[in-house]
């Protein structure tokens, strides 16, 4: 897929993944007492001191990845959660589950993007660890990397309808980032959301 054109001005999808993740994040913070949650190659023995807008915006200023490519992290985040359920997004681990879902969705969704050593870079992370952590996220995502355009509209639908409400996801009935929606777009409930989403 051909980048869509990027300007200096930050998209909206950036500022409102980032609202997003934080929230998740706290969310998970604060119940990790209470779930049996793992330890796992992105987590870092300490959160790190960056807020989580100021990185993606850090990633998109020079990475220079398409918008889209955000909205399909962001797939492949809750992908990752919901195959990974002990393993939920938290303050200790979501910088280094950004850079690398950012990284693996340009590389699937742009023409051009750069190698690993320059996302390492922007990440502040090793390109030993950032290739580590590639390789462990594509099998935490069992390699179900296609999407759909039926997928990317849902979810870009979505987070659209997110923004428009300005309210916080309710996480009453998960602690991991979910988009409620099944990875098979055929089913009845995809299409009833879209049916619920188009309205």
């Amino acid at each position: 897929m051909a980048k869509l054109e990027t300007s200096n001005v930050m998209p909206k999808v950036v500022t409102f993944l980032s609202s997003l993740l934080e929230k998740v994040s706290r969310s998970n913070d604060a119940n990790r007492r209470l779930d049996s949650q793992k330890i796992s190659v992105f987590h870092g023995l300490s959160r790190p001191t960056i807020s989580i807008q100021t990185y993606l915006e850090r990633i998109f200023k020079y990475a220079d990845c398409s918008p889209s490519c955000f909205v399909v992290a962001y797939i492949y985040l809750d992908r990752f959660a919901q195959r990974q359920p002990s393993l939920p997004i938290n303050s200790y681990n979501v910088h280094r589950l950004l850079i690398t879902s950012i990284m693996v969705s340009a590389k699937f969704m742009d023409d051009i993007y750069y190698n690993n050593a320059y996302y390492a870079k922007v990440g502040g992370i090793s390109t030993g660890e950032l290739n580590f952590l590639e390789v462990d996220f594509l099998f935490g995502l069992s390699f179900h990397l296609n999407v759909t355009p039926d997928t990317f509209h849902t979810y870009c639908s979505y987070l659209q309808r997110e923004m428009l409400l300005e309210s916080p996801l309710s996480l009453a009935t998960s602690l991991k980032l979910q988009c409620c929606f099944n990875d098979d777009d055929s089913s009845p409930t995809h299409q009833k959301q879209q049916k619920q989403l188009a309205v």
